[in-house]
């Protein structure tokens, strides 16, 4: 008993230990840590000279607006290297203001190449776009500097070059607009100012009298001018020939106009208006701003106004208004690229260590791994929730069948120690996830690219004064590309990428996945069968409950009748020695949560991660699933001894059975937490005798669960929806701590409004319950006052969003086969005699070797199947020590259970077993027949148990039972035999143990 009781201390202390350190990090997590983003490599300059000549990959920019009524000059992506067939495939959604889209794609025309003087052009022209777009106040002076060939490429600079480009008047033959290029570079604001002359000799008819210099109308049209006296930047479209300043103007003219307003008296008011249009602001078009168009609609029309040219300086020729149009889209386009091709970085690193990170594409990852800080169209949030709930069930599956010795409890801390996020985050940072993660948005006064270098040079000296935690500085861009990332955000892109590839590849893609980053989910078979031939322990359990009845009720025939036994029996019944359903309840809740997740995910493709997770919590809490056990009547086949919980069951029945009309009249009484578990348990149950189909499950549990995933009667949890009424009324809410009397916790719930306190009380003999009575009727108390929710209410999303067929996402492993039960047809086990019956250890032989290797393992979904490969090697020599363990003359089975388990009578040494394995983090033991001997009607059975021993060095232990004419007898032989060496060699304290 000692014993036990020391490893039950040795777990809690672990547990303690464990929580202690997660609730660290979860206080961590919400903490910034600074990390590089990587630039995509194929975008980084070479080593080659880029002044020289070279041939650059030539991609055509397809722009496809919606409505078709505005004009996209051509335009051409040129790079060093081709890019990527996924990434060539691009296709993006630019969202303009007023719910205008321009579809944007590419395409590859080949190579082509550039001399010196051609690159020195590309160059200068792109860089001149640039300050335009983003530093146009370099323009307000007469004279602009273009760096060109004198430009450093920083460390993390990209190179492209984007030109416009044209087309042959015959054929499909696109070249590079020269002559555009060059023309704009001709400008005079580029030329020195000593060398342009100020006057040109133009046709008094062909020319006309800007405020800096007089310049021909074929110039003027198309190009971009400086007003001074607004200091705005417009692009002439065309000359009005038939306005000039005199003309007509609310209810004046021009002229009047400018004067009055300016205080401006025109010189050359006969001189014709120009028509123009205001160079516009450079946005993240990325963001969707369709919930941004106005009532009326799209706006169809271009807004122009009317310039005299004396008031106009004129800056760039040639730069005309599609051109403008084109180089508004430019830069959202290349933030998408860039971030499309860092994806495929990280695709290809995972398709260099697994096959199955071919079946997810680029867009896919690039989905997982973008955050909604962005504010992009896409977000990892859903790929989150669904890889969260997948992940819960997987981890939760491993370990139910890996640690059969832990109960739900240690299994649950255990499970939350993989999937917590502060494992997630080391896991994460160790495969170097987090410079893929794009968690900004995309901010074009950061824009980098050849033309406009960072000019924020970071280095390990300068790092720590440039990114300091002020929110001044949290978008600042520096040359290591370096941003803030919350712990939280590094952790979430592991269970983002789960749903992506469990959504595009299914669980075997899901899986390779998780064992490249690190979390084991694979179990063996075998491990499905013990815990099969365990379960028949509890068929003497037949006389409680009608289990034909109860299968009928559920739809399914078990093969493993002890199952579902199981899952019916609760822990106040004590008349067996079998387990309850607590154990089957863990691996339930965490299918269900999966299969309704997934339910949801699918269902309904518009909903946001938030709405899923509402829904997800409202469809599997207690208290609706209590309702469906109460409603399809499984709740009456639990098998219990408490009186109380009898009463409390047959309370909550008859008020669920109750008319609407009368619920409200009478108080809704606690719902037993037994009614939701055993319904947990049921999918469990069906999960394991199905041997993991999750088809039979999700058939079951869309039968079981049909009432509550209508959402019909929806209700919020009382608390949370008053704290967020009070939060969007800025109301303050006080929740006094209970007071206990009369066996009752009495619970205030009150709202101050404007210094008037509204408050409503309730007793119960549960303080959560009585909190919830009490925030219902300050709700009702709220809403009498008119204070109402501000946004959709759940119910109303829910019936507005649209709905497609259900699926159940992902599922693509084969499932165990699994063969009936023998025994359970048979019903003739005597375990208690088994138990009792004197087994000599006289020839038990054990079996102790330096190193395991090799193990059968079921991998998404296959198994593979390979005899023991046992193999030692120490002082490079190779020592395999065989004995028999003679055990002191008397041992019996019965006195050695006694010896090990005290008064715990009721527990065999194979559970122990892998209970002192469990709490020693040792793989589980496993068990092998090793013979079969003796005609059929006297089948005797010799089993071997591995134990690998971790330690200074690592051992392996094998233990041989005697023939035995039950496997479960032989089995429990080689245990204790495990046990006894164990504690010989003081793996198992000899002074705690009790005798």
């Amino acid at each position: 008993m000692m014993v036990w009781s020391l490893a039950c201390s040795h777990i809690v202390i672990i547990l303690v230990i464990r929580l202690s350190y997660c609730l660290h990090i979860s206080d961590e997590s919400l903490r910034e840590e600074l990390h590089e983003m990587l630039i995509p490599t194929i975008l980084k300059p070479s080593t080659c000279k880029l002044d020289c000549p070279l041939n650059l990959h030539f991609y055509y920019i397809q722009f496809f607006p919606i409505p078709a009524d505005r004009h996209y000059r051509i335009f051409g992506l040129f790079v060093i290297n081709p890019l990527p067939m996924e990434a060539e495939k691009l296709e993006v959604d630019l969202h303009l203001a007023r719910g205008r889209i321009v579809k944007a794609g590419m395409k590859h025309l080949g190579t082509i190449s550039f001399d010196e003087e051609q690159m020195m052009l590309a160059r200068n022209f792109q860089e001149m776009f640039l300050k335009v777009l983003l530093d146009r106040s370099e323009f307000t002076v007469s004279h602009v500097m273009l760096l060109g060939n004198s430009e450093t490429l920083q460390f993390n600079s990209t190179f492209y070059l984007l030109l416009p480009i044209k087309q042959e008047l015959y054929g499909d033959i696109f070249m590079i607009d020269w002559p555009t290029v060059k023309r704009c570079l001709s400008s005079p604001v580029f030329k020195d100012p000593t060398g342009v002359s100020a006057h040109g000799s133009y046709l008094p008819d062909e020319s006309l009298r800007l405020l800096d210099n007089m310049y021909s109308k074929t110039d003027v049209v198309g190009s971009l001018i400086f007003a001074p006296h607004i200091k705005t930047f417009f692009v002439i479209h065309v000359i009005l020939n038939e306005l000039n300043a005199r003309s007509e103007y609310d209810g004046a003219t021009y002229e009047d106009h400018y004067k009055e307003r300016f205080g401006i008296k025109l010189s050359h008011p006969e001189q014709p208006l120009l028509h123009a249009k205001q160079l516009f602001n450079l946005h993240n078009l990325l963001h969707d701003r369709l919930r941004e168009t106005t009532e009326g609609g799209r706006e169809l029309m271009e807004h122009f106004v009317e310039l005299p040219p004396e008031l106009c300086s004129l800056k760039i020729i040639g730069f005309s208004k599609d051109m403008c149009s084109s180089l508004s889209l430019l830069p959202s386009l290349m933030c998408r690229l860039e971030n499309l091709l860092v994806a495929i970085e990280l695709k290809d690193v995972m398709l260099s260590s697994f096959s199955e990170a071919s079946q997810i594409s680029a867009s896919g990852i690039l989905e997982a791994l973008t955050t909604e800080r962005c504010l992009e169209r896409i977000s990892l949030e859903r790929f989150e929730v669904l890889g969260d709930a997948f992940l819960k069930y997987v981890v939760g599956r491993h370990n139910f069948l890996t640690y059969e010795g832990l109960d739900e409890g240690q299994l649950t801390s255990r499970r939350s120690a993989i999937v917590n996020n502060s494992h997630l985050y080391e896991l994460s940072i160790k495969r170097n996830l987090q410079v893929y993660i794009r968690d900004q948005h995309f901010e074009p006064t950061q824009f980098i690219a050849l033309g406009r270098p960072c000019k924020v040079v970071c280095s390990a000296d300068t790092e720590v004064n440039i990114h300091t935690d002020s929110r001044e500085n949290c978008n600042l861009r520096c040359t290591k590309s370096h941003h803030w990332l919350h712990r939280k955000t590094i952790a979430d892109a592991v269970e983002s990428l789960v749903g992506a590839f469990l959504v595009e590849g299914g669980f075997k893609a899901a899986f390779a996945f998780l064992h490249w980053v690190g979390i084991d989910v694979d179990f063996k078979d075998s491990s499905l069968y013990r815990v099969l031939d365990a379960s028949s322990i509890n068929l003497s359990l037949t006389n409680h409950t009608d289990v034909d009845e109860l299968e009928e009720l559920i739809g399914y025939n078990f093969k493993h009748k002890g199952l579902i036994l199981e899952a019916f029996v609760h822990p106040s019944f004590n008349k067996h020695s079998g387990g309850c359903y607590q154990k089957l309840e863990f691996l339930g809740d965490a299918v269900l949560e999966y299969l309704i997740t997934s339910y949801l995910y699918s269902a309904y493709p518009d909903l946001k991660p938030g709405q899923i997770t509402d829904l997800k919590s409202l469809a599997v809490s207690n208290n609706s699933l209590a309702y469906v056990a109460v409603q399809k009547g499984i709740h009456k086949y639990l098998i219990k001894d408490s009186n109380y919980l009898s009463t409390a069951v047959n309370k909550f029945e008859n008020y669920i059975r109750l008319p609407n009309s009368e619920k409200d009249l009478v108080e809704e009484p606690a719902c037993p937490k037994v009614l939701g578990d055993i319904v947990e348990s049921c999918v469990a149950a069906v999960l394991l005798d199905s041997g993991f189909n999750l088809n039979y499950v999700w058939t079951l549990v869309l039968m079981l669960l049909e009432p509550v995933l209508s959402f019909s009667d929806m209700h919020m949890n009382p608390m949370r929806e008053i704290r967020e009424l009070c939060q969007c009324h800025e109301l303050e809410l006080g929740l006094p701590e209970p007071m206990k009397a009369d066996g009752e916790y009495h619970v205030k719930v009150e709202v101050n409004i404007n210094s008037q306190v509204i408050s409503s009380a309730a007793a119960n003999r549960n303080s959560k319950v009585a909190r919830k009575f009490a925030a219902q009727e300050t709700l009702s108390k709220l809403k009498n006052y008119g204070y109402t929710h501000k946004n959709k209410s759940l119910e109303e999303i829910l019936r507005d969003a649209r709905k497609k067929e259900p699926e159940l996402l992902g599922y693509n492993e084969e499932p165990i086969k699994v063969e009936a039960d023998i025994s359970a047809e048979m019903n003739n086990l005597k375990i208690g005699k088994e138990r009792d019956a004197n087994i000599s250890f006289q020839n038990t032989e054990i079996s102790i070797r330096g190193t395991l290797r090799t193990s059968s393992q079921r991998t998404a979904g296959n198994t593979m199947f390979s005899k023991d490969d046992v193999s030692i090697e120490r002082n490079n020599q190779l020592k395999v020590a065989k004995q028999n363990a003679c055990l002191p003359k008397g041992t019996t089975q019965k006195n050695i259970r006694k010896e090990y388990h005290g008064d715990m009578v009721n527990k065999t040494a194979k559970s122990f077993l892998f209970e002192v394995c469990a709490v020693s983090y040792w793989k589980p033991p496993e068990f092998e027949l090793c013979k079969e001997e003796g005609p059929s009607h006297l089948r005797r059975f010799t089993y071997k148990v591995t134990v690998q021993i971790r330690g200074p060095s690592e051992t392996l232990l094998e233990c041989y039972s005697d023939a035995q004419l039950q496997k479960k007898a032989a089995q429990e032989h080689a245990a204790q035999g495990a046990l006894w060496y164990l504690r010989q060699h003081g793996y198992l304290p000899k002074d705690e143990v009790r005798v």
